[in-house]
């Protein structure tokens, strides 16, 4: 990576220059990534989802080997061996999931590390003490990381790494579930590490907060750096056009299929709520209408389609489906009409170890069932080799396990299950997710299908041209809330990301443009 005009002179802490990764069934997930961190310093790290931002942080934490390119820490090349060893290295990586014992106290988790296992050392006591006074945060050692809050935890995370000295720390979406207090209290701790000296890699997916809180901006698109820029220098909107790019420009005539909505109001839901992350919100779906939910990491996407589905117990409002009241249930949402492919395919929407045949006809049993009682394999299997032949699933024949698939056709089959029932809402959440662009092409493409058959559609993506591509409506969520609202054809994937972002359209329209950007 060439010197950075920002640390002119400057050897950086860390510097990858041509970094590739790909994994043993051959999936590509870095194709040559350049990127510098320096001391002092705070580096946001961008990217839509399946960039490759997951896999650069495994491959700093030496969660993952690279199996190309070059690494140098401290001006030597190196290949970490394992996450213990780069920590002792000095690279501290605070993981998305926040990777605490729940069980143990705060003082137990920060110094975890240590091989002498938990147990307290009269040491760490001063130590701690030191540390909470570096960043200016305190809390009481002897708590339960189970008690905290999530805010809290992240602070115990940050704290942990400082407890083995170290000099560059990684944060992974460290905000992402965090509320606006909270937040502020990550980003002056950030603030203060930074002035002391420590190299921060800063991952978001939210632009407000890196353009306050970054000095530096790179930006991942298909497993290449496509962007780095001082953040200064760089206007926002260039920012989320390089998150954009153009993925999909195969389904750009999807585009122009319209005019399937019909009067029939198939969903109406009042003030529905969830403690879970949702805050009250009012929606009504037509027949034959596809709504877009653009949002990012923690902006209450999921929390929603679960409240209406009835999956979560704990929401709240007003669902009317058909015109009938539901409960929260999703055995009553089944049938009265709804469907939900859920994010987590594996866990909640297929079963690996079955056939396609049995996993496609899972939720019509009674339906598929003689006098509701007495299976009938031959009906079954027609349906399954109906939905083979209609998504296009590669596969020799409806008897292959779902674990033999690939993933975009085992995707498939999780969507295929709901087709010749008599679902009249499907909610589609994160559908395309990790799948090629020719098997997300299939999926969209019978999403507008269904449409024109009268489906009415609900559709999560954190792809926004793919919600652009199939979406006649598109509600933009951050926070728990519905923040904007957008007819598809008004609107571009550019200004979809700066909405979801927390940064106005219309102010980005009159910021200045700004030099220093370099493009890959």
């Amino acid at each position: 990576m060439s010197q950075s005009p920002h640390h002119k002179g400057e050897q950086p802490l860390l510097s990858l220059t041509g970094i590739q990764k790909t994994f043993p069934n051959g999936t590509v997930a870095l194709r040559g990534v350049d990127f510098a961190a320096y001391a002092g310093s705070v580096h946001g790290l961008l990217g839509a989802n399946g960039a490759g931002k997951s896999t650069l942080i495994k491959i700093l934490s030496a969660t993952y080997p690279a199996t190309g390119g070059k690494q140098v820490w401290k001006g030597q090349e190196v290949a970490f061996n394992s996450p213990l060893e780069a920590n002792k290295s000095g690279i501290a990586t605070i993981h998305q999931n926040i990777p605490l014992v729940p069980t143990l106290s705060v003082l137990e988790n920060v110094f975890l590390w240590k091989e002498r296992g938990w147990r307290r050392d009269p040491s760490d006591q001063i130590r701690f003490a030191e540390i909470c006074d570096e960043v200016g945060y305190h809390i009481n050692p002897n708590d339960l990381v189970n008690d905290l809050s999530i805010g809290a935890r992240q602070m115990v995370c940050i704290l942990q790494a400082l407890s083995y000295g170290a000099d560059l720390i990684v944060m992974d979406e460290p905000t992402a579930s965090l509320a606006k207090e909270e937040r502020e209290i990550v980003y002056s701790t950030v603030r203060k590490l930074a002035g002391q000296g420590k190299g921060i890699i800063f991952v978001s997916h939210f632009l407000d907060e890196i353009v306050a809180l970054t000095d530096e901006v790179t930006v991942l698109r298909d497993g290449k750096t496509v962007m780095y820029a001082v953040t200064a220098e760089v206007a926002e909107a260039d920012i989320a056009n390089a998150i954009a790019g153009r993925t999909v420009g195969t389904l750009e005539h999807l585009r122009n299929v319209r005019g399937t909505i019909r009067d029939e109001v198939v969903l109406e839901c009042t003030d529905i709520a969830s403690p879970e992350g949702l805050l009250p919100t009012n929606l009504t779906l037509r027949a034959g209408e596809v709504v877009g939910i653009a949002g990012l990491l923690g902006s209450g996407r999921s929390e929603l389609v679960h409240a209406i589905f009835g999956s979560d117990k704990h929401a709240s409002g007003k669902v009317v489906m058909n015109g009938q009241t539901m409960g929260r249930s999703p055995s009553q949402s089944v049938k009265a009409g709804m469907a939900l492919v859920p994010e987590d395919r594996d866990q909640q929407a297929i079963v690996p170890v079955f056939e396609i045949w049995k996993n496609n006809s899972l939720p019509y049993l009674d339906k598929t069932a003689k006098h509701g009682i007495f299976l009938q394999r031959d009906v079954e299997m027609e349906w399954a080799e109906r939905a083979i032949e209609t998504l296009k699933i590669k596969t020799d024949s409806a008897e292959t396990f779902v674990t033999e698939l690939s993933g975009g056709n085992a995707q498939k089959v999780t969507v295929s299950r709901w087709l010749f029932g008599d679902a009249k809402l499907i909610i589609l959440d994160e559908p395309t997710a990790g799948i090629d662009v020719g098997a997300k092409a299939d999926i969209l493409a019978l999403v507008r299908k269904l449409a024109a058959d009268g489906v009415a559609i609900i559709i999560i993506s954190s792809e926004f041209e793919e919600i652009l591509a199939v979406s006649d409506r598109i509600l933009v969520m951050r926070d728990g809330a519905v923040v904007a609202e957008r007819d598809s054809k008004d609107v571009d994937d550019q200004t979809l990301i700066l909405l979801a972002s927390g940064i106005s359209a219309t102010d980005m329209a009159k910021a200045p443009q700004k030099e220093g950007i370099q493009n890959a």
